[in-house]
């Protein structure tokens, strides 16, 4: 047996907040993963987390299977941890699907989704496209569809963030009361944008909700990347609103200043760290392998 499964990480959140006090994100799902496999080579040891082994517990326990598991499981990751790139997200899901699939079982995406969000709050980079989504209690709210070619320049601010602790904040159901309006202002834009292949409108949103989380998680520099932004060509800029993340989101036909982007970010913001550049994708898991000799 040979089971490999990839899941998205992500770049921060396009919007992330409340509307009617029910807390969301819009997933920003990018082209770097956690891979799972699995192989019946029982002689070796689990090559995983404590998150990880609870996720295989809770799979077990969802799909009613008693039966010990005995299989080689190894997890490797292109996400750091901390930083709002939904690592534990990926991680969890991937383990999910690839436990599930060991047993003949495929899982859906709603599945997952309640699987992981009885872990820790979650990011919805498992379901397809682009989504809103309830983070705290796993519930997907609505497809927006799917995403336009865009780049994103990933800056990191430094230090990390606990998920769990960050949402478990006392004041923080005020705070995202607090910035309703401008969420809602984000989500009109964002939803419209990707409707009609707007990157302009997405940007624009994302930009929003940026400026609008400073109060819950203040991050140096924003305001300079917004101005270096408009200065570049980038349609916007986005943020890990939980995570130590900044994006320059860029139009894939417009990537003529990204090199300047990166010179003024170094000059005028010498404090965030260059990490990588990534496409914004379709979410989803990725799945390969063999049972029994039957392609999967």
């Amino acid at each position: 047996m040979f089971i490999r499964v990839k899941a998205p990480g992500s770049c921060g959140e396009l919007i992330q907040g409340s509307i009617d006090n029910e807390p969301f994100l819009v997933t920003c799902p990018i082209d770097v993963y956690s891979e799972v496999t699995i192989t019946s080579n029982i002689n070796n040891k689990l090559d995983i987390g404590e998150k990880s082994k609870l996720a295989i517990n809770h799979t077990l326990k969802h799909l009613n299977i008693d039966t010990k598991f005995d299989y080689f499981i190894k997890l490797v990751s292109s996400l750091p941890e901390g930083k709002g790139m939904a690592s534990s997200s990926a991680d969890i899901s991937a383990i999910c699907q690839a436990v599930a699939l060991s047993f003949n079982k495929v899982l859906t995406a709603d599945e997952i989704s309640s699987i992981a969000a009885s872990i820790e709050p979650t990011d919805g980079i498992f379901y397809e496209g682009i989504v809103k989504f309830n983070h705290i209690t796993g519930r997907q709210q609505e497809f927006l569809g799917n995403p336009p070619k865009l780049l994103i320049a990933l800056f990191d601010i430094g230090g990390g963030i606990d998920t769990l602790s960050f949402n478990q904040r006392k004041d923080l159901q005020t705070l995202n009361r607090q910035k309703e309006k401008q969420v809602l202002e984000a989500l009109t834009l964002v939803r419209k944008g990707i409707a009609t292949n707007n990157i302009e409108l997405i940007g624009q949103g994302a930009t929003i909700s940026s400026i609008a989380n400073q109060k819950i998680l203040y991050k140096p520099c924003l305001e300079a990347m917004i101005k270096i932004a408009d200065e570049c060509g980038a349609v916007g800029v986005n943020i890990a609103h939980s995570g130590t993340i900044i994006g320059l989101l860029f139009d894939m036909h417009q990537l003529s200043e990204l090199a300047k982007s990166l010179s003024l970010t170094q000059k005028r913001c010498p404090q965030l760290s260059f990490l990588r550049t990534a496409h914004l994708i379709s979410g989803g898991l990725k799945i390969e392998g063999d049972i029994d000799g039957k392609s999967i």
